[in-house]
């Protein structure tokens, strides 16, 4: 079954593997690497260690920060 998401304000559909797909799986599966990012799910940012644990469910919200190095 489709899982309908809104991901950074825009609505996502994934066919998710597991069903229901953990956090970490649901990062993956939007082809983001899981090291350079952070996640605010529901309005709450989840902290890494917590991404095992968090599953993802129908009409869920994340949005999904790209952490980028530089400096000079």
């Amino acid at each position: 079954m489709a899982l309908q998401l809104t991901v950074n304000g825009e609505a996502r559909t994934l066919d998710p593997q597991p069903d229901p797909p953990g956090l970490l799986q649901v990062i993956e599966a939007l082809g983001h690497n899981p090291a350079l990012v952070v996640v605010e799910h529901n309005g709450t940012i989840v902290p890494r260690r917590r991404w095992p644990n968090s599953t993802i469910l129908n009409g869920d919200n994340l949005e999904i920060v790209t952490i980028v190095g530089g400096g000079s």
